[in-house]
């Protein structure tokens, strides 16, 4: 007991700092590492992602128990969630909320009944770089020039507290294509920006031009 007891007396500042420090990463804001390329080109491996967990909600911290509703995720939005279905953490942009319908044909999006615009960005071997106007929103997405098996889907109208998530990676991610619809209590919040990058194939170096840049 007396050594516990000094232990707090000697390191309370710093015990007081990590505790709130965890309750402010868990409940106001966090940061995510981008392992995979399933938001390329909008992130990259490496990415460091700054999350604004109250964008929608307040939640108790260390839970997914809401205490009040702020905001719905919008369409264009990325959000940060835990994905009971793919066991996971993931990033993806929102791109059918509740009451819409959604098709996917050859990598081209239609939303209710309307085809979005799509215009070519950049092109290398394997891929083609597209500028996606997202009602409204434009952002880049990338697909692959032998299309997968994710290029199309039947239109599917999205229900109450669910949403339909995509990476912009188009032909290489696990997203609602794959796991299904995101139900909205697993949602963590939305990401806002980049906040450094390490680039892994250049021995960890920060990407300069990538430090606190806006996602959109």
């Amino acid at each position: 007991m007396k050594l516990a007891y000094k232990f707090w007396k000697n390191n309370r500042s710093l015990i007081v700092f990590i505790a709130l420090m965890s309750v402010f990463r868990s409940a106001v804001a966090d940061w995510y590492e981008v392992p995979t390329g399933s938001m390329k080109p909008t992130i990259q491996e490496g990415d460091r992602i700054l999350t604004d967990k109250m964008a929608y909600d307040i939640r108790v911290p260390f839970t997914h128990i809401k205490l009040l509703k702020l905001a719905d995720p919008q369409t264009g939005d990325i959000i940060v969630f835990d994905s009971q279905a793919a066991d996971n953490r993931l990033i993806k942009r929102v791109i059918g909320v509740p009451g819409d319908t959604i098709a996917l044909e050859n990598n081209e999006l239609i939303i209710n009944g309307k085809k979005l615009n799509y215009a070519d960005q950049r092109s290398n071997i394997d891929s083609l770089d597209k500028i996606e106007n997202l009602n409204g929103l434009e952002h880049s997405i990338r697909v692959a020039n032998i299309p997968s098996r994710l290029s199309g889907f039947d239109a599917i109208t999205i229900p109450d507290d669910y949403y339909l998530a995509m990476g912009d990676n188009r032909d290489n991610s696990a997203d609602s294509r794959v796991i299904g619809l995101i139900p909205r209590d697993e949602l963590l919040g939305k990401a806002e920006r980049v906040i450094v990058s390490l680039d892994y194939d250049n021995y960890y170096l920060p990407r300069k031009d990538r430090v606190l840049k806006k996602l959109n």
